[in-house]
């Protein structure tokens, strides 16, 4: 008992220990930085935000006070506590300025040339006798823009002045004013808005009046400003920038990810049933449901909800600040009677398309969600083709016996969707489809289940969609899309039953969701051939993390619709549990786009019958696991002239993946005229037939990888160059372990593989 109490006793010792070796950093300023007490209120400071970006070496005391100045902190006593609490190697931050400004007040008010410098001069000249490190903050600006949309500066002076007292001093600078100049021109006019308190009355208890405010920030809005003051940290090459806190992959720290805004509403809730909506199941609620949408937009908006019990309806149509809320136990389900879907002019595929107007959609509108805890049933079995060969035999026959026709081993819900599947290119604009034309094919025109278009600032949160007749959830042209613990269910056989396609998007976050779908799970797209092209818009600051993906045909994807591009990809933490293929690049020739800039950590993956990870430049829109019939023809590998169709992949940092059984372990598959550039795999595990196939690929970067495959070479290198194998494990069965080929094929490097063996049998390759 004794030894106990005595290992007890140094735990706690050596827990005040590291708590004490922590470095302090201090925070003396105004409103801007200071954490607000009221966390119902929506009102941040930077300071506030600060802590998420550094790590645990460090702790933040922020003691910075609405409404004050160098000279009041001062008068006060502030600075006195503050100094009474430093030590040595601790840190302070110094930003003032906005009420140094108010001449109007004499307690506040402090010269730009005279006393304000002196203020500034004195924190750091104290700071430093503590043996303490001062940094220097310009203030940061106010949102003032002209009629041109220029910001315009409110600060006089006083920027000015904090960058000569810095240079005088010695002392790093953080240059915040000019940094959020910056940001909120490139913002503009009103997207910058979202960084500042501007609400209309009702969306918080402690803002009953409207609020227009441009000098404090919102949460969003205090978040960018604290990642500017790290990025001045790390420019300024302070010691402080060491604790900044690293993100789930190596080439980014945690400031560096994408921001996304996420919507609120004001607290008002308008019932369906208040306009006749009926849970009967038999009522077409479409009316009621989209009369409740316009009133709750026009009021200013707020929350639309669908108690519990099941909801029939047509098409909805969301509107400006309308969250669509389902209750526990409510299920919309929408109608399977194709009559009540308007034909309208839409996308297929990246292309510009007639089809039938999509169960949920919006168009050009801005905060809107749909959150809760109900489901969303699209009735998508009576709009889907299936194949046989995805069918067992009792299911193939009971799916004959309930109507529609049967052409070979497809079967159609109805001679119209037939007609549509034997026209080429049905609903392309493109080839000359019109409203009559397309009136004639109804049937085949399936829509996708929740099309959004062009929208900013969308929520998806907590309810379940299913069933959808095509793609599932479809942000196209948007901006700050979040999907938070969202369910998206498809039968596996569900053609082109995508969970998620992100299109042509900007700032999106996919957080704790499942899929388990019919085609791809998770993925990203931007417009197809010379369409996707002219409009030239990738999909862009995307962070997938903490999702599962069970079927599907890959878990995390690209393409192959990416003509506009794809960058700055950011995946973790995610479970791929028995999809065709687990991260799936794909594009083909006349595409064009680059693919850049993706970061992948920390991924799990079981029972892939295709490739754990793909780069593949000849997709051939087929299922990536060879369905029986389907015939696999050798791949032509002539090159073709380079232009504005050619894709380009590069710059892949793919790291910590196991996998556990595939059928091949990694494919890199370029073109002669553009190979795939510029990937590291690293610190993986993948067990799979096949090892490493790399075609076509430059600068491609092995390390630390173990390829359990049971197929020999483990590897095959054909027209590569600069590959580089590091620390490369493999089975013990395995006794050929490398093999090159092709006549392009320069500088394949195998380093630090304990095998004299594996290096002859490279040698003789070659």
């Amino acid at each position: 008992m004794k030894k106990i109490l005595v290992f007890a006793s140094l735990l706690v010792s050596l827990s005040f220990q590291t708590l004490d070796s922590r470095k302090q950093v201090f925070l003396i300023g105004d409103s801007t930085l200071a954490t607000k007490p009221n966390p119902q209120d929506p009102e941040r400071g930077w300071g506030q935000m600060l802590p998420e970006f550094l790590d645990e070496t460090v702790v933040v005391r922020n003691h910075a006070v609405n409404g004050r100045s160098t000279k009041s902190f001062i008068n006060e006593g502030r600075w006195k506590k503050v100094l009474d609490e430093l030590h040595a190697g601790d840190w302070v931050l110094i930003q003032f300025g906005h009420n140094d400004e108010k001449k109007e007040d004499s307690t506040r008010y402090a010269d730009p040339q005279t006393m304000y410098r002196e203020n500034l001069t004195r924190f750091i000249r104290e700071t430093k006798a503590k043996g303490a490190h001062p940094v220097l903050i310009t203030p940061v600006m106010r949102r003032r823009f002209d009629e041109k949309g220029t910001v315009q500066d409110t600060h006089g002076d006083y920027p000015a002045a904090v960058k000569a007292v810095a240079q005088q001093q010695k002392v790093p600078l953080v240059d915040l004013h000019q940094k959020s100049r910056q940001l909120l021109q490139t913002m503009g006019v009103e997207p910058s808005k979202r960084l500042f308190l501007w609400y209309m009355p009702g969306y918080f208890a402690s803002r009953p009046k409207e609020v227009k405010d441009d000098t404090h920030f919102s949460a969003y809005g205090a978040a960018h400003m604290a990642a500017l003051v790290a990025d001045g940290l790390r420019e300024e090459k302070t010691e402080l920038a060491k604790a900044l806190k690293k993100s789930p992959f190596q080439e980014k720290l945690a400031y560096e990810l994408p921001q996304i805004y996420q919507p609120v509403f004001r607290k008002d809730t308008f019932r369906i049933e208040t306009y006749g909506a009926k849970a009967d199941g038999q009522t077409l609620n479409s009316a009621a449901i989209n009369k409740a949408i316009i009133t709750c937009s026009e009021a200013g908006g707020g929350t639309v909800l669908i108690s519990s019990g099941l909801w029939l309806t047509g098409p909805i149509v969301l509107k400006n600040n309308v969250n669509l809320h389902l209750q526990r136990g409510a299920l919309l389900q929408f109608s399977d009677h194709k009559s009540d879907y308007p034909l309208v002019k839409t996308t297929w595929e990246g292309l510009d398309a007639i089809r039938c107007q999509a169960p949920i959609s919006a168009t050009e509108v801005h905060n809107i969600a749909i959150t809760g805890e109900g489901f969303i049933d699209g009735a998508g079995d009576g709009w889907r083709a299936v194949k046989k060969s995805k069918l067992n035999p009792p299911a193939w026959e009971k799916l004959v016996a309930s109507g529609g026709v049967v052409d070979g081993e497809i079967w159609y819900p109805s001679e119209q969707s037939l007609k549509g599947a034997r026209v080429k290119g049905a609903v392309s604009l493109a080839n000359g489809f019109d409203f009559k034309k397309s009136e004639e094919i109804r049937d085949f025109l399936r829509p996708n289940m929740l099309s959004l278009t062009r929208c900013q600032n969308i929520l998806l949160e907590g309810v379940t969609i299913q069933n959808s007749p095509a793609w599932c959830v479809h942000p196209l042209l948007c901006q700050d899309i979040t999907l938070k613990n969202v369910t998206v269910r498809n039968p596996w056989y569900a053609q082109n039953g995508d969970g998620l396609d992100l299109e042509s998007c900007k700032n999106a976050l996919i957080d704790g969701c499942t899929f388990d779908v019919g085609d791809d799970g998770i993925c990203i797209k931007s417009g197809r051939d010379e369409e996707g092209r002219k409009r030239g818009v990738p999909t862009e600051n995307v962070i997938a993390r903490n999702s599962t993906v069970f079927h599907a045909h890959g878990g995390f994807v690209v393409g192959s619709e990416m003509s506009g591009g794809a960058r700055n990809l950011f995946v973790s933490n995610c479970s791929f549990l028995g999809t065709d293929v687990g991260l799936r690049f794909k594009t083909t020739r006349g595409r064009g786009g680059i693919v850049e800039d993706v970061f992948i950590s920390d991924i799990q993956m079981t029972r892939i019958p295709g490739e754990a990870i793909l780069f593949d430049m000849y997709y051939m829109a087929k299922d990536p696991v060879p369905q029986k019939g389907d015939k696999s023809d050798p791949l032509p590998i002539e090159a073709k002239p380079v232009n504005e169709g050619t894709p380009q992949f590069r710059r892949f940092f793919v790291r910590n993946v196991v996998c556990k059984g595939a059928e091949t372990g990694i494919l890199i598959r370029g073109l002669p005229e553009m190979n795939i550039q510029d990937i590291l795999i690293e610190n993986s595990v993948i067990e799979s037939n096949k090892g490493l196939v790399c075609i076509e690929g430059q600068r491609i970067t092995l390390k630390n990888v173990q390829l359990l495959s049971k197929q020999m070479p483990v590897m095959q290198v054909q027209n590569s160059q600069a590959i580089t194998l590091d620390r490369i494990g493999y089975s013990p069965a395995s006794s050929l372990l490398l093999k090159v080929s092709g006549d392009r094929s320069k500088q394949v490097e195998l380093l630090h593989t304990d095998t004299s063996k594996a290096k002859k049998v490279r040698e003789d390759a070659r």
